[in-house]
């Protein structure tokens, strides 16, 4: 039995890994899986790659992009979902602030330099015409239980996350979210060590094929969006609205797409230039 240790954020995007994982599907193909939530988002998945914790990440397009250019030995094996993550700008419920206009100059709440919340407040920021030197001030709170408390407590303003995670916060009078701020590319991918790519290609293409198999038909399951609901503690109905907006992938990010990535990161001087797709891309 082949032990793999794989990463992802502890959201309903992921649900479709815990079925596989409670099915026993891997271990029939003799892998033994091991799953492992990272609630500080990609950020924190970047590091465990790095510090070989996981073999396999489920994380934020833009992230791995970013820390694969600065040097990290990983490489993009598949799009996971296609869609765009559609991010709420959420403030505390008791903010003076009505308006993303508002938040102009004021502090962001981010997970971690180079994590999603942090890329995705430059998208904002540009979205809204700032100046990206003047107008963006962080303050890193580690998770969406560090957000709470600095919104809560004033040492942050503003955070955002994906709105559907964020939506249980909001019914409950802790956050508003004042706005959104869609992905302009495919939210989620697959992305593996380099080392680990080369020693059990084979096991990696067994586990994307099992898991193409599940989202591929993830919206037939029956009564999945009851599922849903229990398990994250969300509305039946912001469920199915989720659903409706989000289509799975089971191919490869294309090259076009990687270049507009890059391109949108490059102007915010996130990353320091762009590179050859296949420096990003590992096709399995």
């Amino acid at each position: 039995m082949t032990e793999i240790t794989i990463g992802g954020v502890p959201e309903h995007f992921n649900l479709a890994w815990y079925l596989t994982l409670k099915n026993g599907e891997y271990k029939k193909q003799g892998i033994n899986l091991r799953w492992k939530d990272y609630p500080g988002g990609t950020g924190e998945m970047c590091k465990a790659l790095k510090n070989k914790e996981i073999d396999i990440a489920v994380v934020l397009t833009e992230g791995i992009v970013k820390d694969i250019i600065e040097g990290s030995k990983n490489k993009i094996v598949q799009t996971f979902v296609q869609s765009p993550l559609i991010w709420g700008v959420h403030v505390s419920q008791n903010s003076k602030y009505q308006s993303i206009n508002d938040l102009k100059g004021t502090k962001a709440a981010i997970s971690r330099y180079g994590s999603g919340s942090h890329l995705m407040a430059y998208i904002n920021a540009q979205n809204n015409n700032w100046d990206l030197k003047k107008d963006l001030n962080f303050e890193v709170i580690k998770n969406l239980e560090g957000a709470i408390d600095g919104l809560t407590k004033e040492t942050a303003d503003y955070f955002l996350w994906e709105k559907f995670t964020t939506k249980p916060i909001v019914d409950e009078g802790i956050f508003r979210c004042i706005g959104h701020c869609p992905t302009p590319w495919p939210c989620f991918v697959i992305a593996a060590r380099e080392d680990f790519i080369k020693s059990h290609k084979k096991e990696l293409q067994t586990i994307l094929k099992i898991i193409n198999l599940t989202t591929s038909k993830f919206k037939e399951i029956t009564d999945i969006d009851k599922t849903i609901s229990n398990r994250y503690g969300q509305k039946i109905e912001d469920v199915q609205e989720w659903l409706s907006l989000t289509e799975w992938s089971q191919n490869i990010i294309d090259e076009q797409t990687i270049l507009n990535v890059q391109k949108q990161l490059l102007e915010l001087k996130i990353i320091p230039k762009i590179v050859p797709y296949y420096d990003l891309i590992q096709k399995i």
